[in-house]
């Protein structure tokens, strides 16, 4: 099934009326997930995963309330579908696919589902598991995601505000500047225009790779790798709705009609809710991939 979504351009080119933005623009893949029948060879949200039969299903060994549970897959990305991932290279081949799964309970002391992922080469896996182990409850409907094939597509981010310097968050928010520049912005962002880079010009909302990371609950934080000390890279957002009422703008054209009906299920087709609709951000490390070099994510 082949299925193609398009973010309408930006407003305007920020790096136009901004120039200090252009070093910070950075690629991402906004993945669209959309209820579909994807197979193990497919990028999914909640699909079947390429999981060899002779390999064993994991399961969660942390403590949380409720019975021990088999992780459940979450997404599979194909590096021929996400350009953008970085697999880990090992002698005589190269990994193509990652998996992310997750135990479908909160664990403390963060409360979020905890995550683990595996890279794979695709055609190293001959026979497939045909059924792996289902949980036999969760707890919550929403860490259980509906399958669903995937719509790539690839756009520039910026950074969100709070993550900028002094001096380009002064200018951002200075309504003269873009008024003589005679950018045409809604007079409701008058009194914080930041607030028009935020929703429209700044980060995609909904499922992506890399890019730059959304922020909410807190302030943007530097996410370092525990074993090198190298700064650690956005790698998957796993989101709770790919738009709301503050960005519209970013709704592709093919689900604007659904959108205008109030459809809920258009903004978010897998059906995750990741702590009362939040965002669970994973980072790795941008020196080394590899379990010496564990992955780490994040609640916003």
């Amino acid at each position: 099934m082949n299925i193609t979504r398009t973010t309408p351009p930006r407003p305007l080119d920020i790096t136009a009326l901004f120039p200090q933005l252009a070093p910070w623009a950075r690629p991402a893949t906004r993945l669209h997930p959309r209820s579909g029948t994807p197979s193990p060879h497919d990028s999914s949200v909640g699909g079947p995963l390429l999981w060899p039969a002779g390999q064993p299903w994991p399961y969660c060994d942390k403590w949380h309330e409720g019975p021990i549970s088999p992780l459940l897959p979450v997404a599979q990305l194909y590096t021929r579908d996400v350009p953008l991932l970085r697999p880990p290279h090992r002698p005589g081949g190269h990994h193509d696919v990652l998996q992310v799964l997750w135990c479908p309970f909160e664990h403390p002391p963060e409360y979020k589902p905890p995550t683990q992922l595996f890279w794979r080469t695709a055609a190293d896996v001959t026979d497939i598991l045909a059924a792996p182990p289902e949980p036999s409850e969760t707890e919550y409907d929403g860490y259980l995601p509906k399958p669903c094939v995937l719509a790539p597509e690839q756009i520039i981010e910026y950074p969100n505000f709070l993550a900028l310097s002094g001096e380009l968050q002064q200018r951002l928010s200075d309504w003269s500047a873009w008024r003589e520049a005679g950018v045409a912005v809604d007079d409701s962002y008058e009194i914080a225009p930041q607030e028009f880079y935020m929703d429209e010009l700044s980060t995609a909302p909904g499922w992506k790779v890399g890019g730059w990371p959304p922020w909410g609950l807190t302030d943007p934080i530097a996410r370092f790798c525990i074993t090198c000390g190298a700064a650690m890279d956005p790698l998957l957002t796993i989101a709770s709705e790919e738009w709301n009422s503050d960005q519209e703008g970013w709704i592709p054209y093919e689900d604007q009609g659904r959108a205008s009906l109030d459809d809920d299920s258009a903004a978010n087709p897998p059906g995750v809710q990741v702590s009362d609709a939040n965002h669970l951000q994973l980072y790795v490390c941008s020196d080394a991939l590899g379990p010496g070099h564990p992955h780490t994510d994040l609640i916003q």
